[in-house]
C-alpha cells in the first residue's frame, strides 16, 4: 500500500471545503532585504507539533483586521516586529489537525510583512526554530504547494515597480 502524497491527502478533504467545513487563518510571509543588496530573505519557523517549516499564522481575532492578526502572530511565534501590508498577497490551503484529532482544511490568507526588528524575547521563544532563506530555498522547505508558489513570487512582488 503506497503512502498518500500531501496533495492526495488534501484532495481527500475537498468535500469539507465544498461543504463550507473549513477554517480560516491569517499568516505572514516575513521578509527582509539583505544589507546593501536587493536580495530578499524570508523567515521560516518550525511548527510546534511536527517541526516542519511554516510561516507564522493564526486564528482571526476580535477587533483586528487580517493584516493585524498576521503581525500579531509574527510577533508571538517569531519575535518579529514590522509592518504587514493591508492588501492580501494570496492564499494557501493546508490540513489542520484539531485537538480532537479531526483533520480540517484551513485556508490561510497571507500578508507580506517587512521585518524591522527581531526580538530576543517573545511569547513562543524556545518552542520554535527560526531561519532565513532565499525565496526559492524557502519554497523548497515548506510542504504546501500553494505556499511554495507564494514564496517563489515574493521577490517579483517586491520589485521597485510594484
Amino acid at each position: 500500500m503506497s503512502k498518500k502524497t500531501y496533495l492526495g491527502r488534501l484532495a481527500g478533504e475537498a468535500d469539507k471545503l465544498f461543504a463550507g467545513r473549513s477554517i480560516e487563518q491569517y499568516g505572514a510571509i516575513c521578509y527582509r532585504r539583505s544589507q546593501g543588496r536587493e536580495n530578499v530573505e524570508i523567515l521560516l519557523i518550525t511548527s510546534r507539533e511536527s517541526g516542519r517549516w511554516v510561516i507564522p499564522r493564526g486564528w482571526p481575532m476580535d477587533k483586528k483586521l487580517p493584516h493585524q492578526v498576521a503581525e500579531r502572530e509574527a510577533w508571538e511565534e517569531a519575535g518579529v516586529r514590522g509592518k504587514a501590508r493591508k492588501k492580501r498577497f494570496g492564499y494557501y490551503t493546508y490540513l489542520k489537525v484539531l485537538g480532537t484529532g479531526e483533520t480540517v482544511p484551513s485556508i490561510v490568507q497571507v500578508h507580506l510583512l517587512e521585518v524591522a526588528e527581531l526580538a530576543d524575547r517573545f511569547p513562543e521563544r524556545g518552542q520554535r526554530q527560526l531561519q532565513w532563506f532565499s525565496p526559492n530555498e524557502a519554497a523548497a522547505q515548506v510542504r504546501e504547494p500553494e505556499l511554495k508558489s507564494l514564496l517563489r513570487r515574493v521577490e517579483a512582488a517586491l520589485a521597485p515597480d510594484k
